[in-house]
């Protein structure tokens, strides 16, 4: 199989988790659940969450393995996409006119996208130093934006997500690269490394169900897909030597892409947040749920 395939069907299959992890976070955050840590721990609803975005990681790290940063990191906006839509079943109502046709310009945006970012399998790593130096400056970038809590914080606290993500996905690459060289798994580049993403995307995640709190489903999730692949795309430029194909007309096919993704994201993120018709949402038979606007979310798994 070519891997550009492989890599685009393993981004898909870690979009669909991701946006079912944050469709259950986003409830939570709404029901209360999320404010303190003793709460989380003990909401079946979290950890099934938690579930489904190590379950994503696994795939997105795949496919980093087969695909460069400058592909596999704009399919993470497909999140987005499938989100919508499981959100609205969520609070009981249907997918609006406006969604559709956000959903429709988000894909078109990434198929012009995906035409010059459709590059060989990544060859190149960050070594320890571009690493550790990689994972400063993010982490620095990461304290300014949500040292200051206020009403307003939900969108910093998504960018803060979609840096630390865009890091986790950068140095995730660099363990699969090196392992698949046949390389060992236990020397101290590919360990430190390791080590960092787990810090990354654990912390990417609950710097994204900060942002749920303040600011709904659409809009953090949007902003945290819009900084994800900007923030991958210039690692994969300046440290892996990663370009796009097809010289200017790929320039100018990638800023179609990029207008036309923008604006499928901004119309996303008009997405109501309660119910504007249709039945709400079941919960399963002898299931607890969640008290959340909109119907009720099962604490346990399903």
């Amino acid at each position: 199989m070519n891997d550009t395939v492989l890599a685009v069907g393993l981004c898909l299959a870690s979009a669909v988790a991701y946006a079912a992890g944050a469709v259950a976070q986003e409830r939570l955050a709404r029901a209360g659940v999320a404010r303190s840590a003793k709460a989380l721990l003990g909401s079946g609803v979290w950890w099934w969450s938690a579930g489904l975005n190590a379950a994503a990681a696994l795939l997105h790290a795949a496919a980093l393995r087969y695909g460069p940063l400058t592909l596999v990191q704009p399919l993470g906006a497909l999140t987005l996409v499938a989100a919508v839509p499981m959100g609205a079943r969520r609070a009981g109502r249907r997918v609006a006119a406006t969604e559709w046709r956000g959903t429709l310009a988000t894909v078109a945006g990434l198929g012009l996208l995906l035409l010059p970012a459709s590059g060989p399998a990544p060859d190149d790593t960050l070594t320890l130093t571009e690493a550790l130096a990689v994972s400063g400056a993010t982490t620095a970038v990461i304290l300014f934006l949500t040292v200051v809590r206020d009403p307003g914080s939900g969108l910093r606290h998504a960018t803060a997500s979609g840096l630390a993500s865009a890091v986790a996905s950068a140095l995730t690459q660099t363990v699969a690269v090196a392992g698949g060289r046949g390389g060992s798994l236990l020397s101290v580049r590919v360990v430190a490394v390791a080590l960092l993403v787990v810090v990354f995307a654990v912390g990417g995640m609950l710097l994204s169900q900060r942002a749920y709190r303040g600011g709904g489903l659409g809009a953090p999730l949007a902003v945290v897909n819009l900084a994800n692949p900007l923030a991958a795309a210039a690692i994969g430029a300046v440290l892996l030597g990663e370009r796009l194909q097809g010289g200017p007309a790929g320039l100018v096919l990638a800023g179609a892409g990029a207008l036309a993704a923008a604006r499928g994201v901004l119309l996303l993120t008009r997405a109501p947040a309660g119910p504007t018709g249709g039945a709400p949402a079941r919960v399963p038979a002898g299931q607890p749920e969640l008290a959340v606007p909109g119907g009720g979310m099962p604490v346990g798994s399903r």
